[in-house]
């Protein structure tokens, strides 16, 4: 079975989705907007995100071009993550959804019987 995060015959929408699915990776572009992190950095911001998921994540949109991986040649080595444009751009692209969403929580609020 082809990766949907590789495969051409798949709609837009789809090939967006299969890039930032999972739990982490809309909280992770939406972190590194601010600016370059460091893995460590990463973490404390995202309670629950362990390194082992940390590194995947971050492989796979390295992969995807999401996010500029960058070793610095110092002891011990300290690697920063940033989003490539290509990663800004899919950031700026998920505020529209991200509104959407937030207004599908506040009809689900308003919604909720009066106790």
């Amino acid at each position: 079975m082809t990766n949907r995060r590789h495969d051409p015959n798949v709609c837009g929408v789809t090939a967006a989705i299969a890039v930032i699915d999972g739990k982490w990776k809309t909280s992770l572009l939406w972190l590194m907007e601010s600016g370059p992190h460091r893995p460590a950095e990463l973490r404390r911001r995202l309670p629950g995100l362990s390194e082992k998921v940390l590194t995947q994540a971050l492989r796979e949109m390295e992969e995807d071009g999401l996010v500029h991986r960058e070793v610095h040649d110092v002891l011990p080595p300290k690697t920063v993550y940033s989003l490539t444009d290509f990663g800004r751009d899919l950031a700026e692209a998920l505020g529209p959804l991200s509104d959407w969403g937030h207004r599908r929580l506040e009809r689900l609020t308003e919604a909720l019987p009066v106790s």
